[in-house]
Protein backbone atom coordinates (compact mmCIF):
# COMPACT_ATOMS: atom_id res chain seq x y z
CA UNK A 1 0.00 0.00 0.00
CA UNK A 2 1.11 3.37 -1.12
CA UNK A 3 0.87 6.21 1.37
CA UNK A 4 -1.86 8.87 0.55
CA UNK A 5 -2.02 12.73 1.72
CA UNK A 6 -4.64 14.04 2.92
CA UNK A 7 -6.01 16.46 1.05
CA UNK A 8 -3.61 19.65 0.92
CA UNK A 9 -2.42 19.21 4.43
CA UNK A 10 1.52 17.40 4.99
CA UNK A 11 -0.33 14.26 6.77
CA UNK A 12 0.37 11.13 5.49
CA UNK A 13 -1.69 8.26 5.85
CA UNK A 14 -2.15 4.35 4.92
CA UNK A 15 -5.02 4.12 2.27
CA UNK A 16 -6.57 1.79 4.76
CA UNK A 17 -7.54 3.08 8.38
CA UNK A 18 -8.92 1.04 11.45
CA UNK A 19 -11.68 1.87 13.11
CA UNK A 20 -11.75 1.05 16.35
CA UNK A 21 -15.45 1.49 17.83
CA UNK A 22 -16.44 -2.09 18.17
CA UNK A 23 -13.43 -2.04 21.22
CA UNK A 24 -14.63 -2.10 24.18
CA UNK A 25 -18.14 -3.47 23.44
CA UNK A 26 -17.59 -6.00 20.70
CA UNK A 27 -14.51 -6.58 21.53
CA UNK A 28 -12.43 -6.89 24.70
CA UNK A 29 -9.01 -5.26 25.76
CA UNK A 30 -6.38 -7.90 25.56
CA UNK A 31 -8.11 -8.63 21.78
CA UNK A 32 -7.72 -5.15 20.78
CA UNK A 33 -4.46 -4.70 21.89
CA UNK A 34 -3.51 -7.77 19.59
CA UNK A 35 -5.65 -6.13 16.63
CA UNK A 36 -3.89 -2.64 16.90
CA UNK A 37 -0.39 -4.55 16.47
CA UNK A 38 -1.41 -6.85 13.95
CA UNK A 39 -2.67 -3.42 11.90
CA UNK A 40 0.44 -1.82 12.42
CA UNK A 41 2.40 -4.97 11.23
CA UNK A 42 0.48 -5.31 8.11
CA UNK A 43 0.94 -1.19 7.24
CA UNK A 44 -2.15 -0.30 8.63
CA UNK A 45 -1.02 2.70 10.95
CA UNK A 46 -3.56 5.09 10.36
CA UNK A 47 -6.10 4.46 13.27
CA UNK A 48 -9.37 6.18 14.02
CA UNK A 49 -11.43 6.34 17.65
CA UNK A 50 -13.82 9.14 18.69
CA UNK A 51 -14.52 10.28 22.85
CA UNK A 52 -18.39 8.97 22.05
CA UNK A 53 -16.76 5.22 21.31
CA UNK A 54 -17.72 2.34 21.97
CA UNK A 55 -20.68 1.83 19.93
CA UNK A 56 -23.91 1.85 20.63
CA UNK A 57 -23.32 4.17 22.55
CA UNK A 58 -23.70 3.51 26.23
CA UNK A 59 -22.54 5.85 29.62
CA UNK A 60 -21.10 3.01 30.74
CA UNK A 61 -18.96 2.58 27.49
CA UNK A 62 -18.26 6.49 27.17
CA UNK A 63 -14.76 6.92 26.42
CA UNK A 64 -13.58 3.05 26.63
CA UNK A 65 -11.91 2.71 23.20
CA UNK A 66 -10.11 6.19 23.75
CA UNK A 67 -8.78 4.54 27.18
CA UNK A 68 -8.08 1.17 25.47
CA UNK A 69 -5.94 2.85 22.23
CA UNK A 70 -3.94 4.89 25.09
CA UNK A 71 -3.37 1.45 27.45
CA UNK A 72 -1.48 0.07 24.12
CA UNK A 73 0.44 3.44 23.67
CA UNK A 74 1.90 2.96 27.32
CA UNK A 75 2.39 -1.09 26.77
CA UNK A 76 4.51 -0.07 23.32
CA UNK A 77 6.76 2.85 24.28
CA UNK A 78 8.39 4.29 21.09
CA UNK A 79 5.44 3.23 18.80
CA UNK A 80 3.04 6.21 19.26
CA UNK A 81 5.39 7.82 16.65
CA UNK A 82 4.75 5.22 14.25
CA UNK A 83 1.22 5.65 14.19
CA UNK A 84 -1.36 8.44 12.45
CA UNK A 85 -4.10 9.14 15.29
CA UNK A 86 -7.42 10.32 14.50
CA UNK A 87 -10.13 11.09 17.02
CA UNK A 88 -13.26 12.79 16.93
CA UNK A 89 -14.91 15.66 18.77
CA UNK A 90 -18.91 14.61 19.66
CA UNK A 91 -21.61 17.16 18.07
CA UNK A 92 -24.37 17.72 19.93
CA UNK A 93 -25.65 15.50 22.14
CA UNK A 94 -28.45 13.44 20.08
CA UNK A 95 -29.58 11.97 24.01
CA UNK A 96 -26.25 11.23 25.14
CA UNK A 97 -25.88 13.55 27.83
CA UNK A 98 -23.55 11.79 29.51
CA UNK A 99 -21.14 13.37 26.57
CA UNK A 100 -22.80 16.66 26.77
CA UNK A 101 -25.66 18.27 28.66
CA UNK A 102 -25.83 21.18 26.19
CA UNK A 103 -28.02 21.42 23.37
CA UNK A 104 -25.05 22.62 20.98
CA UNK A 105 -21.26 22.55 20.91
CA UNK A 106 -19.34 25.56 21.68
CA UNK A 107 -15.76 25.99 21.57
CA UNK A 108 -15.02 25.55 25.45
CA UNK A 109 -17.13 22.43 24.22
CA UNK A 110 -14.65 20.97 21.64
CA UNK A 111 -11.41 21.85 24.13
CA UNK A 112 -12.29 19.96 26.95
CA UNK A 113 -13.15 17.09 24.88
CA UNK A 114 -10.20 16.96 23.24
CA UNK A 115 -8.12 17.51 26.29
CA UNK A 116 -10.17 14.35 27.96
CA UNK A 117 -9.42 12.49 24.96
CA UNK A 118 -5.93 13.36 25.10
CA UNK A 119 -5.82 12.19 28.87
CA UNK A 120 -7.30 8.51 27.88
CA UNK A 121 -5.21 8.49 24.92
CA UNK A 122 -1.90 8.69 27.00
CA UNK A 123 -0.43 10.96 23.77
CA UNK A 124 0.65 14.67 24.01
CA UNK A 125 -0.72 15.29 20.53
CA UNK A 126 -4.09 13.95 17.95
CA UNK A 127 -2.64 13.88 14.40
CA UNK A 128 -6.32 14.68 12.96
CA UNK A 129 -9.65 16.05 14.91
CA UNK A 130 -12.26 16.14 13.67
CA UNK A 131 -15.83 17.35 14.58
CA UNK A 132 -17.98 14.56 14.33
CA UNK A 133 -21.12 15.61 13.25
CA UNK A 134 -22.28 18.98 12.72
CA UNK A 135 -23.77 21.28 15.38
CA UNK A 136 -26.01 22.61 12.75
CA UNK A 137 -29.28 20.83 12.14
CA UNK A 138 -28.30 18.58 8.86
CA UNK A 139 -29.50 15.55 7.07
CA UNK A 140 -27.25 12.61 8.17
CA UNK A 141 -27.39 9.65 10.01
CA UNK A 142 -30.60 8.18 8.10
CA UNK A 143 -32.30 11.26 7.89
CA UNK A 144 -32.41 12.70 4.17
CA UNK A 145 -34.21 16.45 4.40
CA UNK A 146 -32.57 19.82 5.57
CA UNK A 147 -35.57 20.89 7.24
CA UNK A 148 -34.55 25.01 8.75
CA UNK A 149 -37.06 24.95 11.11
CA UNK A 150 -35.23 22.55 13.34
CA UNK A 151 -32.41 24.75 13.20
CA UNK A 152 -31.06 24.94 16.98
CA UNK A 153 -27.34 26.17 16.64
CA UNK A 154 -25.41 28.06 19.12
CA UNK A 155 -22.23 28.47 17.77
CA UNK A 156 -21.07 29.44 14.55
CA UNK A 157 -18.11 27.45 11.85
CA UNK A 158 -16.20 30.55 12.92
CA UNK A 159 -16.27 29.68 16.58
CA UNK A 160 -15.59 26.37 16.13
CA UNK A 161 -12.75 26.46 13.58
CA UNK A 162 -11.04 29.77 15.90
CA UNK A 163 -11.22 27.10 18.95
CA UNK A 164 -9.66 24.11 16.51
CA UNK A 165 -7.22 26.91 15.67
CA UNK A 166 -6.16 27.22 19.37
CA UNK A 167 -5.50 23.57 19.72
CA UNK A 168 -3.25 23.23 16.99
CA UNK A 169 -1.56 26.46 17.91
CA UNK A 170 -1.04 25.21 21.59
CA UNK A 171 0.11 21.62 19.79
CA UNK A 172 -2.45 19.44 21.05
CA UNK A 173 -3.84 18.69 17.36
CA UNK A 174 -1.67 18.74 14.27
CA UNK A 175 -4.71 18.29 11.51
CA UNK A 176 -8.51 19.09 11.39
CA UNK A 177 -11.39 17.36 10.30
CA UNK A 178 -15.09 16.94 9.97
CA UNK A 179 -17.98 13.81 9.49
CA UNK A 180 -21.00 13.49 8.22
CA UNK A 181 -21.07 16.83 7.03
CA UNK A 182 -22.74 18.71 4.12
CA UNK A 183 -21.11 20.99 0.73
CA UNK A 184 -22.35 23.88 2.56
CA UNK A 185 -20.35 22.92 5.76
CA UNK A 186 -17.29 21.73 4.15
CA UNK A 187 -16.94 25.10 1.74
CA UNK A 188 -18.08 27.27 4.77
CA UNK A 189 -15.21 25.64 7.15
CA UNK A 190 -12.40 25.78 3.79
CA UNK A 191 -13.91 30.04 2.74
CA UNK A 192 -13.34 31.04 6.19
CA UNK A 193 -9.85 28.70 7.14
CA UNK A 194 -8.83 30.75 3.73
CA UNK A 195 -10.50 33.60 4.59
CA UNK A 196 -8.68 34.22 8.16
CA UNK A 197 -5.50 31.98 8.08
CA UNK A 198 -7.30 29.13 9.92
CA UNK A 199 -6.22 25.52 9.85
CA UNK A 200 -7.66 23.89 6.51
CA UNK A 201 -10.09 21.16 6.54
CA UNK A 202 -8.24 17.95 5.51
CA UNK A 203 -10.88 15.10 5.60
CA UNK A 204 -14.25 14.25 5.92
CA UNK A 205 -15.05 11.04 7.20
CA UNK A 206 -18.74 10.23 5.69
CA UNK A 207 -20.59 7.04 5.16
CA UNK A 208 -19.46 5.51 1.44
CA UNK A 209 -20.61 2.25 0.25
CA UNK A 210 -22.42 0.17 -2.48
CA UNK A 211 -26.05 0.79 -0.25
CA UNK A 212 -25.13 4.38 0.47
CA UNK A 213 -23.51 6.02 -2.61
CA UNK A 214 -24.89 9.85 -1.57
CA UNK A 215 -21.79 11.42 -1.59
CA UNK A 216 -21.41 11.51 -5.07
CA UNK A 217 -24.66 13.70 -5.19
CA UNK A 218 -22.56 16.92 -4.62
CA UNK A 219 -19.76 16.22 -2.20
CA UNK A 220 -17.50 14.70 -4.29
CA UNK A 221 -17.29 17.75 -6.59
CA UNK A 222 -16.85 19.69 -3.45
CA UNK A 223 -14.04 17.95 -1.79
CA UNK A 224 -12.12 17.12 -4.71
CA UNK A 225 -11.89 20.74 -6.06
CA UNK A 226 -11.21 22.37 -2.53
CA UNK A 227 -8.86 19.54 -1.89
CA UNK A 228 -10.11 17.68 0.81
CA UNK A 229 -10.12 13.64 1.51
CA UNK A 230 -12.92 11.08 1.75
CA UNK A 231 -12.67 9.02 4.85
CA UNK A 232 -15.24 6.31 3.81
CA UNK A 233 -16.65 4.76 6.68
CA UNK A 234 -19.07 1.52 6.72
CA UNK A 235 -17.65 0.47 3.48
CA UNK A 236 -19.40 -3.53 4.58
CA UNK A 237 -22.91 -1.64 5.64
CA UNK A 238 -22.35 -2.48 8.88
CA UNK A 239 -21.97 -6.10 7.91
CA UNK A 240 -24.89 -6.31 5.68
CA UNK A 241 -22.35 -6.35 2.48
CA UNK A 242 -20.42 -9.47 3.48
CA UNK A 243 -23.71 -11.56 3.45
CA UNK A 244 -24.02 -13.26 6.04
CA UNK A 245 -27.55 -11.89 6.55
CA UNK A 246 -28.75 -12.89 2.97
CA UNK A 247 -30.53 -16.35 4.07
CA UNK A 248 -31.13 -15.10 7.89
CA UNK A 249 -32.36 -11.81 7.50
CA UNK A 250 -31.07 -9.06 10.37
CA UNK A 251 -33.65 -10.93 13.54
CA UNK A 252 -34.56 -13.95 14.73
CA UNK A 253 -32.48 -17.29 15.55
CA UNK A 254 -30.83 -17.77 12.41
CA UNK A 255 -29.17 -14.43 12.23
CA UNK A 256 -25.40 -14.33 12.92
CA UNK A 257 -24.35 -14.27 16.87
CA UNK A 258 -22.81 -11.59 17.78
CA UNK A 259 -22.72 -9.15 14.40
CA UNK A 260 -23.80 -5.46 14.95
CA UNK A 261 -27.14 -5.46 13.15
CA UNK A 262 -28.43 -8.55 14.92
CA UNK A 263 -27.29 -7.64 18.38
CA UNK A 264 -28.36 -4.21 18.79
CA UNK A 265 -31.82 -2.91 18.48
CA UNK A 266 -30.71 0.65 18.38
CA UNK A 267 -28.44 -0.52 15.19
CA UNK A 268 -31.68 -1.97 13.75
CA UNK A 269 -33.56 1.17 14.21
CA UNK A 270 -31.21 3.35 11.93
CA UNK A 271 -30.45 3.18 8.09
CA UNK A 272 -28.71 -0.40 8.34
CA UNK A 273 -31.58 -1.70 9.51
CA UNK A 274 -34.16 -0.50 6.91
CA UNK A 275 -35.67 -4.00 4.76
CA UNK A 276 -34.62 -1.59 1.91
CA UNK A 277 -31.04 -1.82 2.53
CA UNK A 278 -30.93 -5.61 3.03
CA UNK A 279 -32.64 -5.95 -0.09
CA UNK A 280 -30.42 -4.01 -2.01
CA UNK A 281 -27.24 -5.71 -0.18
CA UNK A 282 -28.28 -9.07 -1.35
CA UNK A 283 -28.61 -8.05 -4.81
CA UNK A 284 -24.70 -6.95 -4.55
CA UNK A 285 -23.88 -9.74 -3.01
CA UNK A 286 -25.44 -11.86 -5.63
CA UNK A 287 -23.79 -9.93 -8.02
CA UNK A 288 -19.83 -10.28 -6.17
CA UNK A 289 -20.81 -14.17 -6.27
CA UNK A 290 -21.47 -14.41 -9.84
CA UNK A 291 -18.37 -12.46 -10.84
CA UNK A 292 -16.00 -15.12 -7.93
CA UNK A 293 -15.51 -12.48 -5.48
CA UNK A 294 -17.00 -12.97 -2.10
CA UNK A 295 -19.92 -10.19 -0.63
CA UNK A 296 -16.83 -8.63 0.95
CA UNK A 297 -14.59 -8.29 -1.44
CA UNK A 298 -16.49 -6.84 -3.87
CA UNK A 299 -17.71 -4.18 -1.30
CA UNK A 300 -13.87 -3.25 0.23
CA UNK A 301 -12.31 -3.64 -3.50
CA UNK A 302 -15.15 -1.04 -4.76
CA UNK A 303 -13.91 1.85 -1.99
CA UNK A 304 -10.49 0.66 -2.30
CA UNK A 305 -10.70 1.71 -5.67
CA UNK A 306 -12.91 4.54 -6.02
CA UNK A 307 -11.02 7.87 -7.02
CA UNK A 308 -13.36 9.56 -4.49
CA UNK A 309 -12.37 7.48 -1.48
CA UNK A 310 -8.66 8.82 0.07
CA UNK A 311 -8.55 6.28 2.90
CA UNK A 312 -11.20 3.47 4.07
CA UNK A 313 -12.06 2.96 7.65
CA UNK A 314 -12.38 -0.73 8.61
CA UNK A 315 -14.32 -1.98 11.46
CA UNK A 316 -13.94 -5.70 12.60
CA UNK A 317 -14.66 -7.76 15.43
CA UNK A 318 -11.87 -10.56 14.63
CA UNK A 319 -8.32 -11.11 14.16
CA UNK A 320 -9.91 -13.21 11.04
CA UNK A 321 -12.14 -10.23 9.66
CA UNK A 322 -9.05 -7.94 9.98
CA UNK A 323 -6.82 -9.98 7.83
CA UNK A 324 -9.88 -10.77 5.16
CA UNK A 325 -10.56 -6.90 4.75
CA UNK A 326 -6.94 -6.35 4.19
CA UNK A 327 -6.18 -9.48 2.21
CA UNK A 328 -8.84 -7.54 -0.57
CA UNK A 329 -6.71 -4.82 -0.87
CA UNK A 330 -5.21 -4.97 -4.64
CA UNK A 331 -8.19 -6.81 -6.08
CA UNK A 332 -9.12 -5.19 -9.36
CA UNK A 333 -12.55 -4.93 -10.38
CA UNK A 334 -13.30 -4.88 -14.05
CA UNK A 335 -15.23 -1.84 -16.19
CA UNK A 336 -17.71 -4.26 -17.35
CA UNK A 337 -18.21 -5.32 -13.31
CA UNK A 338 -18.11 -1.52 -12.43
CA UNK A 339 -21.09 -0.87 -14.75
CA UNK A 340 -22.94 -3.65 -13.51
CA UNK A 341 -22.52 -2.19 -10.29
CA UNK A 342 -23.80 1.36 -11.69
CA UNK A 343 -26.59 -0.40 -12.89
CA UNK A 344 -27.90 -1.68 -9.57
CA UNK A 345 -27.42 1.74 -8.27
CA UNK A 346 -29.56 3.59 -10.77
CA UNK A 347 -32.24 0.97 -10.04
CA UNK A 348 -31.99 0.64 -6.03
CA UNK A 349 -30.60 4.09 -5.45
CA UNK A 350 -29.32 4.55 -1.64
CA UNK A 351 -31.16 3.05 0.27
CA UNK A 352 -28.90 3.28 3.74
CA UNK A 353 -28.61 7.04 2.63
Amino acid sequence: MQDILLGRSDLKVSPICLGTMTFGEQVSEADAHAMLSHSLERGVYFWDTAEMYSVPARAETYGATETIIGNWFKANPGLRDKVVLASKVAGPSRGMPWVREGKGMTAADIVASCDASLRRLQTDVIDLYQIHWPERHVPAFGNLYYDPKKETSETTIGEQLQALAGLVKAGKIRHIGLSNETPYGVHEFVRLAEQHGLPRVASVQNPYCLINRSWENGLDETCDRLGVSLLAYSPLAFGLLTGKYDDSGITGPQAPQGARIASYESVRKQRWGRPEALDAAKRYNLLARDHGLTPAALALAFCYSKWQVGSTIIGVRTMEQLDEDLNVWGTQLSEALLQEIDALRWALGDPAQ
